[in-house]
C-alpha cells in the first residue's frame, strides 16, 4: 500500500506551548503592542534608523532563539522517521520544526527565519547570534560586515514578498498531497491560507486543528478544537497506524 502524502501548514499557535505567543489571536503580539509592527515593517525598517535600533532591541529580548520543540512538533518528526512522507510548510520563523528532528529539506519556511540575518544590499547571510552579540557588544544597529548594508532579520516582513521558489514549492506539495493538515493558523493570511482551499480543491483530505473558527472550516473533513498539543499528536498516530495497514 502507497503511503499518503501529508503536508502539514503550520501557523503561531503550533509554537505557543514552546513560550512563543502568537500574533494575532486574543493575546496576540500586534493586539497588545500595534506599535511593535512598525518594527517587521520593511518600509519602517529601511528608513529609521530608531525603527532599526528598537528591532535589534526587540530581538535581543525576543525568547524564540532559547524556545524548545514541543510535543506537538515532535509528533511531526517522529510521524517522519516511521517513513511515512511528510512536508512542512510553515509560516513560523522558529526553526522548532528542524530542532524537533525535521529534516531541513522537508520543511519549507514561507516567512523565513529569525535564527539567520541577510544583508539587504549583498544579501549576505549569516547566524543571527552572532549579529545579537555584535549589538550586546554595544552595536546599536550592526551594518553588514561584508559591504556595511543595513542588516535585518532573514524573515519576510511586512511589506516584503514571499520567496516565489519556497511558495511554489509549498502549491506543488498541497496539489500533490493525499492529507493537509492545517495547525495552529488563523487561515486568513493570504497566500498561505490559501493553501487549505488549494489542498481541497484537490481531492486532499482537510482536517484543521485551531482554537478560533477560520474561514476555511466549511471545507474540512475535520475540525479540531481540541489543544494542538494532545490534538496534533493523536490525529499524526492514527495517521501512522492507517499507513501500516
Amino acid at each position: 500500500m502507497t503511503k499518503p502524502l501529508v503536508a502539514i501548514l503550520s501557523g503561531a499557535g503550533i509554537s505557543t506551548d514552546s513560550g512563543i505567543p502568537d500574533y494575532r489571536g486574543p493575546n496576540g503580539l500586534w493586539r497588545k503592542d500595534p506599535e511593535a509592527e512598525k518594527l517587521v515593517t520593511y518600509g519602517y525598517y529601511m528608513n529609521d534608523p530608531d525603527i532599526r535600533r528598537r528591532s535589534w532591541q526587540m530581538r535581543r529580548k525576543n525568547r524564540t532563539l532559547r524556545a524548545e520543540p514541543n510535543a506537538a512538533h515532535r509528533a511531526v518528526a517522529e510521524l517522519e522517521r516511521t517513513g511515512v512522507p511528510v512536508r512542512v510548510i510553515t509560516q513560523n520563523v522558529d526553526g522548532l520544526h528542524q530542532l524537533a528532528g525535521m529534516p531541513a529539506r522537508k520543511v519549507l519556511e514561507l516567512h523565513g527565519s529569525v535564527r539567520s540575518v541577510v544583508c539587504t544590499r549583498c544579501h549576505a547571510r549569516g547566524p543571527m547570534e552572532d549579529a545579537l552579540a555584535r549589538v550586546e557588544a554595544g552595536e546599536d544597529d550592526p551594518p553588514c560586515r561584508n559591504c556595511g548594508g543595513i542588516l535585518k532579520s532573514a524573515t519576510v516582513m511586512f511589506g516584503e514578498r514571499l520567496d516565489p521558489q519556497v511558495l511554489g514549492e509549498a502549491v506543488a506539495i498541497t496539489k500533490a498531497c493525499q492529507v493537509f493538515i492545517a495547525v495552529g493558523t488563523s487561515l486568513q493570511v493570504q497566500p498561505a491560507a490559501g493553501l487549505a482551499g488549494v489542498a481541497a480543491d484537490h481531492g486532499a483530505r482537510l482536517v484543521i486543528v485551531n482554537a478560533e473558527p477560520t474561514p476555511y472550516d466549511d471545507r474540512a473533513d475535520e475540525v479540531v478544537r481540541e489543544p494542538i498539543g494532545t490534538a496534533l499528536p493523536r490525529i499524526l498516530r492514527g495517521i501512522g497506524a492507517e499507513s501500516t495497514l
